[in-house]
């Protein structure tokens, strides 16, 4: 008799392909007779496929790994089924307090009902090549040059210091890294972990757009200035999206960079690594003046049922299974990041990739992207105006005020000013 088949959609990405290829097996053991069909997909096609182009409506997916940036919009719109009812009758191993706070809301609509569950977590955390900075000769040499210890840098500041001391071209080591590609992921979310961590803000309490103003016009310049002036990071991170940019820095040259937790476990796998073992992370620095903080961008992703479903029920069986503790863990295990507090907490998670120590603490310092389904226009472009400036273009200053007009509009045609 041929299986009856659940239909999986994920972004690419090596840890998760891992992971879900450990749940679906978990799954199929336990429910003989069904399959998991699983289809890895560029992001940024991602969600042309299920948002613009409707694929979440079709019945061709029953399960949805959708990023929180693109929730609102896609429950607003009807793509994704709401889960109370399943949560109410049969919810997940701890529902709802083995997940921190920050692991439930983003995922709640305005009619305050629950699109999915929390499946991988990031955070953005500061990540470093442990054996560089301990190294006693480096350290020497670096109070020689800069008149204080190298350590985890505290400011930008710093952290350009330490980005020039380290880079070495000719012995193949760079200072730090960005994913700069224009896939309106990590090229936006740097620009709003700069832009926060100076205290500036996309917009105001009435919704007009402030990002175009002196913290942000720093937050630009610097990451063009890394690239251009500084010359700390490669050229070559202008066409890296994060995943790439996680495997450039496994590979070992790289002293330092801020980038999901999830690439510290990648580089401390020894398959795939040439520097595990040699990997810590830290919180990510701050702006240098008054308005200076450490912060991280609380996105993540969440598994749910597509509205297309033609198996909704066993397509929520499996997002309540894949949820356990157990099969949260493997997430992490596999190179994703678990999102309850068990698997963060986990000593053998801990002793495997050391960041687990610091997630909570992140947790506590995390803004997240506008929560209005019109964000991922704006996300597109925030995209548009890294890229015409991180490739000289334009102007910072041109490049941001055109962006600010442009999200002006959009937010106005939608009611918000």
């Amino acid at each position: 008799m041929e299986a009856k088949r659940l239909k999986l959609i994920s972004r690419e990405f090596a840890g998760f392909e891992a992971s879900f290829g450990v749940q679906a097996q978990h799954f199929e053991n336990l429910h003989p007779g069904w399959k998991i069909d699983r289809e890895f997909e560029e992001i940024h096609r991602l969600y042309e496929r299920m948002l613009v182009e409707k694929e979440a409506l079709s019945g061709r997916h029953d399960l949805f790994l959708c990023v929180t940036d693109w929730l609102p919009e896609a429950i607003r719109q009807g793509y994704l089924l709401p889960l109370d009812g399943y949560l109410r009758e049969d919810p997940p191993e701890g529902w709802p307090d083995a997940w921190a706070p920050s692991m439930r809301g983003l995922q709640i609509g305005e009619d305050g009902k629950t699109y999915g569950i929390a499946y991988h977590d990031g955070p953005e955390m500061f990540i470093y090549r442990s054996d560089l900075f301990s190294d006693p000769q480096e350290k020497a040499a670096f109070s020689g040059r800069f008149g204080y210890e190298l350590a985890v840098p505290r400011t930008w500041t710093q952290f350009v210091d330490i980005a020039k001391f380290f880079t070495r071209p000719e012995e193949g080591l760079y200072g730090a890294l960005t994913a700069s590609y224009p896939d309106g992921h990590n090229n936006v979310y740097d620009f709003l972990i700069h832009l926060w961590s100076r205290g500036g803000e996309l917009v105001t309490t009435g919704w007009e757009p402030v990002f175009h103003r002196c913290e942000g016009q720093e937050a630009l310049q610097f990451l063009v200035d890394l690239i251009h002036k500084h010359r700390v990071v490669p050229m070559e991170a202008l066409e890296m999206d994060s995943v790439r940019s996680g495997n450039y820095f496994a590979q070992g040259g790289v002293a330092m960079m801020w980038n999901w937790a999830g690439f510290a476990a990648v580089a401390e796998m020894p398959r795939v690594s040439r520097i595990a073992g040699k990997v810590r992370t830290g919180l990510i620095p701050g702006g240098d003046g008054p308005g200076g903080r450490h912060m991280s961008l609380n996105i993540y992703w969440v598994l749910g049922i597509a509205a297309g479903s033609r198996n909704p029920d066993m397509a929520y069986r499996f997002i309540k299974e894949t949820a356990s503790a157990v099969m949260d863990k493997a997430t992490s295990l596999c190179g994703g990041n678990g999102t309850r507090l068990s698997t963060w907490r986990d000593e053998e998670v801990r002793r495997k990739f050391p960041y687990y120590e610091h997630i909570e603490e992140v947790h506590k310092q995390v803004n997240s992207p506008l929560p209005i389904p019109e964000y991922p226009a704006i996300n597109e472009v925030l995209s548009q105006m890294a890229d015409d400036a991180l490739r000289l273009r334009v102007s910072v200053p041109d490049a941001l005020e055109k962006a600010a007009e442009q999200v002006r509009i959009i937010l106005k045609k939608a009611g918000h000013c």
